[in-house]
């Protein structure tokens, strides 16, 4: 299936009424906000940003040095960022898939494979031992197949993850549409070990077990500047300063506040709907009776996955980028990547027409030129730093905090030696550079869907030179 673009009148009748609010942020049980830093302080370990990078790199430093003096300081909310407006799918990749982790650390890849599912299960582990009601748990994925070309390409995806440690089975068209009803489905591939979550639950439970261990947090407490001091650094806010032994940086897509970062991050933009709740004739209709997360097979991809209320939540396909690295609170409401995402909604389920959206939203992501996080330091090693999740960070940024305590700890560990660690992505041009070459990407992937997987010259030169947007 080739999905339309143009919003018919029932897509656009399922947005009436529609809250621009994230789904995972309109909840009774958001925390009152952490007071803003209001005078000049010390710590020995500062971290910025509190979403869920910052969230396991404060709370791991406690679990393992209690006495260590760590402070947390978000520019805004807790979850308020990517962490809170995610689609709350855990993955145990922390290569952003095992395709593009075999074609660029292929030495690595048995060993990332493992660790990813020990980050995963330990992650599911600390969800039950601090007690975090989020709704957590072990679903599965299905991925599909809307279009003939991408069965061989599911197929070859399917035979690499279980040669690499993975279990991934194979689905035919019936059995896929068996398992979730709509005649897209031309075939399938299943991963029993992905998590859905609510990724706001989830944070607001690091925050409080982060403060119970005795990290101090603020809110609405930006950091302006970083400079190092000798043997410390000494970061900025708007009404304090803060002196530290060490920093990690876990901005996600916001402007970083080391220079050197900035040429490796683009911020892209995604867009997300969800439902009301489901009936139980709606619910039979598509026979989604395991309630795992599903993805689609193309370049520009929607996933969607069932809420624990009995919605279905439904995203991606645009992945919007602004000039100079924009970045803007009036991006995240766009209604004509609403009507898209509902149009292309009642494509795929066609026997839930009638069924209105409750929510719509956007938020920005951190996306690099290998998809998959990359780390580093600054300052003398006093500082460290993790970005360019692509959208899989529920999941690896448990990991990235590790690997960031490790870089930060000075001594070397099985994380700090993975060629993934010790890497750097390629940079992305300056502008105007940067924006005509991220467009022409987008319109070319677009148009490698319409037109049976085929790659124009532009894609496959970003191919051969390791910039290989396939997603």
């Amino acid at each position: 299936m080739i999905f339309s673009d143009t919003p018919g009148p029932v897509a656009l009748k399922a947005l009436q009424g529609l809250s621009t609010t994230p789904f995972w942020l309109d909840d009774s049980r958001r925390p009152a906000a952490q007071p803003v830093l209001g005078s000049d302080t010390s710590c020995g370990l500062l971290v910025i940003g509190g979403g869920f990078s910052g969230l396991w790199t404060a709370l791991l430093a406690k679990r393992a040095q209690p006495s260590r003096d760590v402070l947390l300081v978000d520019a805004g909310r807790i979850a308020d960022a990517a962490s809170g407006r995610n689609g709350g799918f855990v993955s145990h990749s922390l290569t952003h898939g095992i395709r593009n982790g075999v074609d660029r650390w292929p030495a690595d890849i048995d060993q990332l494979v493992r660790l990813g599912h020990e980050n995963l299960d330990a992650l599911g582990q600390d969800i039950e031992l601090l007690g975090i009601d989020c709704d957590y748990g072990i679903a599965g994925e299905y991925v599909v197949a809307v279009q003939e070309h991408q069965v061989d390409d599911l197929r070859d995806t399917a035979a690499l993850a279980n040669a690499h440690g993975d279990t991934v089975i194979e689905l035919t068209g019936e059995q896929m549409q068996a398992a979730v009803n709509s005649d897209s489905f031309l075939f399938g591939i299943g991963d029993p070990d992905v998590g859905l979550v609510n990724p706001a639950r989830l944070a607001w439970g690091l925050l409080d077990a982060c403060l119970a261990s005795g990290v101090r947090v603020h809110e609405h407490t930006p950091v302006l500047d970083l400079v190092d001091v000798g043997k410390r650094v000494m970061a900025a806010t708007e009404m304090a300063s803060i002196t530290a032994r060490q920093v990690a940086i876990a901005t996600n897509a916001f402007p970083p506040l080391l220079r050197k970062m900035s040429k490796y991050i683009v911020p892209v933009y995604d867009y997300i709907l969800v439902t009301e709740p489901l009936s139980r004739e709606q619910w039979t209709a598509i026979g989604w009776d395991g309630r795992q997360g599903l993805s689609d097979a193309g370049n520009q991809f929607h996933y969607y996955r069932p809420t624990a209320d009995g919605r279905i939540l439904w995203g991606g396909y645009d992945a919007v980028y602004h000039r100079n690295s924009g970045v803007d609170p009036a991006f995240e409401v766009d209604h004509a990547a609403f009507a898209r995402l509902s149009e292309h909604f009642h494509q795929t389920f066609p026997q839930l027409d009638g069924i209105r959206f409750s929510h719509g939203w956007g938020g920005v992501i951190d996306t690099c030129s290998r998809f998959a996080p990359f780390w580093g330091s600054a300052h003398s090693g006093k500082t460290a730093f993790v970005a360019g999740y692509t959208g899989l960070g529920v999941g690896s940024s448990r990991f990235g905090a590790r690997v960031m305590l490790d870089l930060l700890s000075g001594h070397g560990s099985e994380l700090t030696e993975l060629s993934m660690v010790k890497s750097k992505p390629l940079p992305f041009p300056p502008e105007p550079f940067r924006s005509m070459g991220i467009n022409w990407t987008t319109k070319s992937l677009h148009s490698a869907d319409l037109h049976e997987g085929r790659r124009n010259l532009w894609l496959r030169t970003l191919d051969k030179v390791g910039l290989g947007f396939d997603s």
